[in-house]
């Protein structure tokens, strides 16, 4: 049996298979199909992964944590139709803009859990559904690249897909904990989580560990609701002082898009308005490139290419979050998920009233291409049209 194992797994290796994710404008285009269908395309299957054969990882195949985005969808009026009209998998709290949200921090009983279980299974079903109704639309396969954000924990067998926004400086003391490196996640500095290279990405492994890993590991991502996950990038790198954003950033931001800018905001960069970071944002000519902080979920974790066994909400990190270091990791039951804000926590979480306000400052057009541009991270981790107006 192992060694037939290990043969199906070589031949996965060498066996180069071309995923596809949809684009904003296809999947809008045909949305109204999938909503016929919509029962069938949430039970049909995803045909197995089969992993192409891998280069040698060098520093420069790395990802391009700044590098221009070629890709970004553009949606025309054509395109636009309403937010999908499928039966909507309930989350634990609501995660639209109409109410706040929270997180729980108790372990909840075992009625709980299987609640969460069941959840979780629709999430993973509506995710199938959407990846397997439009893969054949663009042509990618698995490539280093494409597993260059995920993280590994080789003692628990975990893989987890960072989404900066979304929990990850949490995540990254967890899985420091369960490799050993510190006691409790309390006792990690935020430098040391993300500077100090204690936890290796899945690229920096040959063909035979990437694949290995992808095959038999528990594979973990967690979004959250995407225009809030916005807000909270920009609060974080553009109204705080910051000697990476200000001047790699904001200088050309408002070079760019500011009239009559001063010598000063010219120099240092600081000050970029939000209306200003929307504007480079939606710019397919963008001064500077792309970056992770608000690149699109599904583009920095490719959920078509990889078959996540938990796809987590932000929302409602420490419960789900607890839950997989319960039922996928075999921690220990002291360990459980963080909940404190290392990063400028005298700042209010950006919340759903928070990020409304911001919004407020965009024109109904600008909105509107800010929530398609993020249209596909909707669709697929089911989160509710954020403002009434949208279509």
């Amino acid at each position: 049996m192992a060694g037939t194992m290990l043969t199906v797994l070589l031949a996965a290796v060498f066996a180069p298979v071309v995923f596809s994710l949809p684009s904003v404008g296809n999947c809008r285009r045909r949305y109204k199909e999938l909503c016929v269908q919509s029962v069938a395309a949430l039970r049909s299957a995803v045909p197995p992964m089969q992993f192409p054969a891998f280069e040698p990882v060098s520093p420069e195949s790395r990802i391009a944590e700044h590098a221009p985005d070629s890709s970004s969808p553009q949606v025309t009026k054509r395109h636009r139709k309403l937010l999908k009209t499928s039966p909507v998998v309930r989350p634990l709290q609501r995660n639209s803009f109409h109410s706040s949200s929270s997180s729980s921090s108790s372990s909840p009983p075992q009625g709980s859990w299987d609640r969460l279980s069941q959840v979780q299974e629709a999430r993973r079903r509506l995710l199938k559904g959407v990846c397997a109704k439009y893969k054949s639309k663009i042509s990618r396969t698995i490539t280093p690249q494409s597993v260059s954000r995920i993280f590994v924990e080789d003692k628990s067998r975990l893989l987890y897909c960072e989404v900066p926004k979304a929990g990850c400086s949490n995540w990254k003391r967890v899985l420091m904990v369960l490799a050993g490196l510190a006691s409790s996640p309390n006792d990690i500095q935020h430098d040391a989580v993300h500077y100090g290279g204690h936890i290796r990405r899945l690229d920096s492994f040959d063909r035979e560990g990437i694949a290995r890993r992808l095959a038999t590991y528990t594979k973990v991502m967690f979004v959250r609701e995407p225009l809030e996950r916005l807000v909270s990038a920009f609060r974080d790198k553009f109204e705080s002082p910051n000697t990476y954003y200000h001047p790699v950033f904001g200088r050309p931001i408002i070079a760019r898009y500011r009239s009559n800018a001063s010598d000063e905001a010219l120099r240092t960069g600081s000050g970029v308005t939000f209306r200003e970071f929307a504007q480079y944002l939606l710019d397919v000519h963008r001064p500077v490139g792309m970056d992770i902080h608000w690149e699109p979920a599904h583009q920095l974790c490719s959920p078509c290419l990889i078959d996540y066994d938990f796809v987590g909400k932000f929302e409602t990190i420490e419960e789900e979050a607890d839950y997989v270091l319960r039922h996928h990791t075999g921690a220990p039951r002291n360990l459980t998920f963080p909940s404190f804000k290392d990063r400028n926590p005298a700042a209010e979480r950006t919340s759903s009233r928070i990020t409304q306000r911001y919004f407020a400052q965009l024109n109904a057009s600008d909105l509107q291409r800010v929530y398609d541009f993020y249209y596909m991270d909707y669709l697929m981790f089911n989160y509710s049209k954020p403002f009434k107006d949208l279509y």
